[in-house]
């Protein structure tokens, strides 16, 4: 039987795109079933104490380009830093993969694709006509799509991915929670695969004793 792997993500966000290929091998490799839960990241950085990026201290700012040119070269990709529409408003580009969903369609090779159109190909994902013509390449019914992810459905489904995060003490994209235990970060994919080696049970958070 498959294990189970929820997978917070946006796609305007970088760390989420670059760990992307990496999740998708490991879930080949483990046959993994992946359950796609795009997050609006305002709402979720609000929620638990996060900062979106100009809020951020410059310190914090200039390391974030320091580790995105390490990352673009240890998994081998192409992208901008500061890509030309970014940051952008995933609200209908995220939705795109919820009415997918909705749908009983594959949102994968939509995502692929979405994630590479932000990064290298410096397209406006905020736009209908961009999402339409990367859902159509993708083998989707693309007009239907994003007529879909404006809906009132669907914005509601985006908000219970966010409210099922805060839940499950998800902070930040990308996130894989396997078994209840939160991996946050594509940086820890590699800890995920050790989880998945050994079979151990999930960690657990640990409250400090009351004095």
């Amino acid at each position: 039987m498959s294990r189970r792997i929820d997978y917070y993500f946006s796609l305007q966000s970088p760390w989420a795109y670059i760990g992307h290929q990496s999740l998708r091998r490991l879930a080949d490799t483990y046959d993994l079933k992946l359950i796609y839960k795009p997050v609006l990241l305002t709402g979720l950085f609000s929620e638990t104490g996060g900062l979106p990026l100009a809020k951020r201290h410059p310190a914090r700012q200039h390391y974030r380009t320091v580790e995105l040119q390490r990352w673009r070269d240890k998994r081998g990709l192409d992208f901008k830093l500061w890509p030309k529409h970014w940051p952008f408003d995933a609200r209908l580009a995220d939705g795109v993969v919820i009415a997918a969903l909705a749908a009983g369609i594959d949102p994968e090779p939509y995502v692929q694709r979405a994630y590479a159109a932000v990064w290298e190909r410096e397209l406006d994902l905020a736009q209908p006509a961009v999402l339409i013509e990367l859902a159509d390449a993708a083998g989707l019914p693309g007009e239907k799509l994003v007529a879909q992810a404006g809906s009132d459905e669907i914005r509601a489904a985006y908000e219970q991915n966010r409210l099922d995060a805060i839940a499950g003490d998800v902070f930040g994209s990308p996130a894989y929670v396997l078994d209840g235990e939160v991996f946050w970060g594509q940086d820890r994919i590699e800890l995920l695969e050790d989880a998945l080696k050994s079979g151990r049970g999930p960690y657990r958070p640990v409250d400090r004793a009351p004095i």
